[in-house]
């Protein structure tokens, strides 16, 4: 397993259960405690973690793994879920696309669709993500908009006052958000109290909302509010969805799309 492998999947762990034994994180990895130990040290200096005595923790409760370390986590499920919404996207719209995992496959499921490598654009894709704007620039039939702002680097996120400028001033026919967690209760909310602002902005200036979000994701609480049940039009979720929750979001008035 190589170093970013290892990387990956100590973050990941750390983020599941809040902390981590060297001896442990070994087994699980297949590589020796010296390796481990050598790991957690160097993450520490990037601090990505918090070293303790015979291992590691995160820095906190409200913890946020950085995009460019999560690892294709529910990688299957993502890409269905995202070429289902970017069936629902017609071409020539104007789509605003939030930062993400998940909304990240939604744009490449988006360029690849047959009936978009054409037109004057085929589609106009606003997004305050970095990442995504870099991989679909490329595409000379995508109007690429990006939104400015400063930049996030746990999430390529453009956020901030500069952001608020650029979608004040557009409207869009739809809104694909990711979220970090979607309660029929509470609502779509971030880690981020400012992507949470870009993104309700997002929310605001679109004839429609999507929120795309795997399984995982649904039922759960973050801290920061993107905006309430009732603002989403679709749910576009993996089959594994628990039915009850899945029928809690359709009593909210949500149409919900197994993929």
């Amino acid at each position: 397993m190589s170093r970013d492998a290892r990387w990956k999947t100590l973050l990941e762990l750390l983020v599941e259960r809040g902390r981590l034994d060297v001896e442990e994180a070994a087994g699980e990895l297949a590589v020796s405690a010296a390796t481990i130990r050598r790991d957690f040290d160097q993450l520490a200096e990037q601090q990505m973690l918090v070293r303790t005595r015979g291992g590691a923790v995160v820095h906190g409760v409200s913890y946020e793994l950085p995009l460019r370390y999560k690892s294709a986590r529910h990688a299957s499920e993502k890409q269905r879920i995202a070429k289902a919404v970017a069936e629902l996207v017609a071409p020539g719209e104007a789509v605003g696309l939030t930062g993400g995992t998940t909304t990240t496959e939604v744009a490449r499921a988006l360029a690849v669709r047959g009936d978009l490598t054409s037109g004057s654009p085929a589609l106009t894709v606003v997004t305050n993500a970095l990442n995504i704007a870099n991989e679909l620039a490329v595409r000379p039939q995508f109007k690429i908009v990006l939104t400015g702002g400063v930049a996030r680097a746990q999430s390529y996120e453009l956020v901030g006052p500069l952001a608020d400028g650029v979608l004040s001033q557009i409207t869009l026919d739809v809104a694909v958000l990711g979220v970090v967690g979607f309660d029929a209760a509470h609502g779509a909310a971030a880690h981020d109290e400012a992507e949470a602002a870009i993104n309700r902005l997002l929310c605001e200036r679109a004839e429609r909302v999507i929120v795309a979000a795997d399984s995982s994701k649904l039922g759960r609480r973050a801290f920061a509010r993107i905006c309430a049940t009732e603002s989403v039009n679709t749910l576009v979720t993996d089959s594994a969805a628990d039915p009850e929750t899945v029928r809690r979001f359709e009593e909210a008035g949500l149409r919900v799309a197994l993929a």
